[in-house]
Parts: C-alpha cells; structure tokens; sequence
C-alpha cells in the first residue's frame, strides 16, 4: 500500500513539469512574434509623432526584417524554433531595441 501512495505524487509531479515545459515552448515562441510586433508598433508611432528621421525609420524596418528572415529561416526545418535559435532571435531583438530607442530618443526630428 505505501508504494502506491508515494507514487501518485510523483506522477502528479511529473504530469506538472511536462505541462510547465510545453507552456513555456509555446510561449517563447510566441513571445518573439510579440516583441517583433512591439517594435513594429514603436517605429510606426515614432515616424507618426516625427520622432524617427526617414532614414532611421528605413533603418529600422530594415533592420526587423532580417530579424523575421532569420526566424523564418529558423522554423524552415521542424517549424519550431530550438533553444540556441532562441537566444540568437532574442540578441537580435534586444540590439534591434536598442537601437530604437537611441533613434527615439537622440534628438533629430523629421522636418514636416
């Protein structure tokens, strides 16, 4: 009797892991796109309220489709995007963010 009560935890454990891992696959993923998407938006709204120059929003949107090229070329294989393609998607997303922010933020206005 004791066997069978110490093993329904840890299968109650192990169903719980299994859960928390496929959660945060597909959120990761999804987490890119999201991102991506952000920073679509923050360059829209820079060239709206004349924050981005022309050549810095062409820079940047530039910059975000090599970005989703990479991705795409990532998911080409399996369709799904492996730790260490990850971290090179989400380098590249912090460095593309960066760089928005400096655009943003550095005091050139577009002449209307």
């Amino acid at each position: 009797m004791k066997l069978r009560a110490t093993r329904f935890p840890r299968i109650l454990v192990s169903l719980g892991a299994m859960a928390l891992v496929l959660a945060i696959g597909g959120s990761a993923a999804a987490g890119v796109n999201d991102r991506e998407a952000r920073q679509r938006s923050r360059i829209r709204a820079g060239v709206e309220d004349g924050s981005l120059t022309r050549g810095e929003a062409h820079r940047l949107v530039h910059e975000q489709a090599r970005i989703e090229r990479t991705e795409r070329r990532f998911r080409r294989n399996d369709g799904k995007l492996g730790p260490r393609e990850r971290i090179r998607l989400d380098r590249k997303l912090d460095r593309s963010a960066v760089h928005l922010y400096r655009a943003r933020h550095n005091d050139r206005e577009r002449q209307q």
